[in-house]
């Protein structure tokens, strides 16, 4: 299959490369990159083709943070067996969102609404309680070597990163070809028609949202392990939920390569724009509203349908010329006439 095929090479450059750079920059920047790209893919599966747009996706990966951070801390666990127990603890958060929110018949702007009171609910939650730290948060010891998940330079997190970004683009890439995506991609397009046709819309939406769930809260268990500290603000943040969101506006809603083109572009935007501005505060949002609407407008399918979109502008500039008897386009219509007539 062709969409497997170019996943591979897509990791084999990605790997290739980071084994090849010896800057500590640019291997943090491509961490960093991936690390936005599993967002963005992460809300890809439920918001591009499921179309369940989330505000509160920051609820998954912080269940993910946590449970990640609390296994080692309180319960000694060894990060590699804490990662598995943090990617369930995201998928019954998933299926407790997916249960109340699908079965009460929510979507479009009051599932969007509902989301993002369960992250602000989680966040106001981790505050109050001791075992998450409270309001002081979280701080993993370093221990550092492959076995502990913890890496001395940024390439062992990069590789990391890498194998789960490539899992999530298998799984989009499953999601364009299967019989469970045809129904997913059906109950987005048009509910009630997949209903009449024997889809179980509520079954399909929570098989999109435990996905989804499953990659962001392996997003939230990368970063402990990656800056070894997470306290609420970080972990449930609307941040997190922003960054995922329009990272695949901008590259393009559901597909493939779209929320990887979005997330680099997006993260390489808010590495330029520290450096010009420094750490003027919330310049970061500013720059991504900016980018949002410029998007909207000008490239409603984003990065990846830039080519169509610039296709249709030009297509409708030149059907009104036709029609007011502009000697260019009519001369050139009638060739083709002719052409049709020979």
């Amino acid at each position: 299959m062709r969409d497997v095929r170019f996943i591979l090479i897509f990791g084999v450059i990605l790997a290739v490369a980071a084994a090849l750079l010896q800057s500590g920059v640019v291997l943090t920047f491509l961490m960093m990159s991936l690390y936005a790209v599993l967002l963005a893919q992460s809300w890809n599966i439920l918001g591009g083709y499921g179309g369940q747009l989330s505000f509160g996706h920051a609820l998954f990966f912080g269940v993910g943070a946590y449970v990640q951070a609390i296994a080692q801390l309180s319960w000694g666990w060894n990060p590699w067996l804490a990662l598995p127990v943090a990617v369930l603890g995201g998928v019954v958060a998933g299926l407790v969102v997916g249960l109340l929110t699908f079965r009460g018949g929510l979507k479009g702007s009051y599932f969007a609404l509902v989301t993002l009171a369960f992250a602000e609910v989680a966040r106001i939650i981790a505050v109050s309680v001791p075992f998450t730290g409270g309001g002081v948060g979280l701080m993993v010891p370093l221990h550092t070597g492959a076995a502990n998940l913890q890496f001395g330079s940024r390439r062992g997190y990069v590789y990391l990163l890498l194998v789960f970004v490539m899992a999530a683009l298998f799984v989009t890439a499953w999601l364009r070809h299967s019989r469970f995506g045809a129904y997913l991609q059906a109950v987005r397009d048009n509910e009630s028609a997949a209903r009449a046709i024997g889809v179980d819309p509520v079954r399909v939406k929570l098989g999109a949202i435990v996905l989804s769930a499953a990659f962001m809260s392996v997003a939230g268990a990368c970063y402990v392990q990656m800056f070894q500290y997470i306290d609420a603000g970080i972990a449930f943040g609307s941040t997190i939920s922003i960054e995922a969101l329009v990272g695949v506006i901008v590259g393009g809603v559901g597909t493939l390569w779209g929320p990887v083109l979005g997330a680099a572009v997006l993260y390489a935007l808010g590495e330029v724009t520290r450096n010009l501005f420094g750490e003027l505060p919330g310049i970061s949002m500013v720059i991504y509203g900016v980018v949002l609407v410029v998007i909207v407008m000008f490239l409603p399918r984003g990065i990846s349908g830039m080519g169509l979109s610039v296709r249709r502008v030009f297509s409708r500039q030149l059907a009104p010329d036709a029609a007011n008897g502009n000697p260019s386009t009519q001369s050139s219509v009638g060739k083709r006439k002719e052409k049709v007539r020979v």
